[in-house]
């Protein structure tokens, strides 16, 4: 299954925020859309990095309170992977493993497409398991 497909069952809207939005602030647009990560873009096309919950966290212990007032380009990760809609769901699987990443913004160029989380990834896999399943019972009921 292709990246595209997941954006076609799921959609290709991505919540973003601006660099210089407040922690504060960005707690209050996880909230409210009750998702797990954000991703920092100056004009909600571009591509400036990607902030989650677990960076928040992480800082929080750190720096305390003060963190509040901070702005989201302060704790984001600007070295993001991305991928591409005809990227195969199977590799973003291995990469989402290998280098612990819940969620990898999908672009094409340099704009910003959709947003695949290791939930669509895993709901994929379950789709084709079962589909594959069906298949080899009626094949082996005759049905094919």
């Amino acid at each position: 299954m292709r990246i595209a497909e997941i954006l076609r069952s799921k959609g290709a809207t991505v919540t973003t925020v601006a660099p210089g939005t407040t922690v504060a602030s960005l707690l209050g647009v996880l909230a409210e859309h009750n998702i797990g990560a954000v991703v920092v873009s100056p004009d909600g096309i571009r591509l400036a990095g990607i902030v989650t919950e677990r960076d928040v966290v992480r800082h929080l212990h750190s720096r305390g309170a003060e963190l509040l007032h901070t702005p989201v380009s302060a704790i984001m990760t600007a070295d993001v992977r991305t991928c591409a809609l005809d990227d195969q769901v199977d590799g973003l699987r291995n990469i989402m493993t290998e280098h612990r990443v819940r969620h990898l913004p999908v672009v094409v160029g340099d704009r910003l497409v959709g947003l695949v989380s290791i939930g669509d990834v895993v709901k994929s896999a379950i789709s084709e398991l079962t589909t594959e399943h069906q298949h080899l019972v009626e094949y082996v009921q005759g049905r094919y």
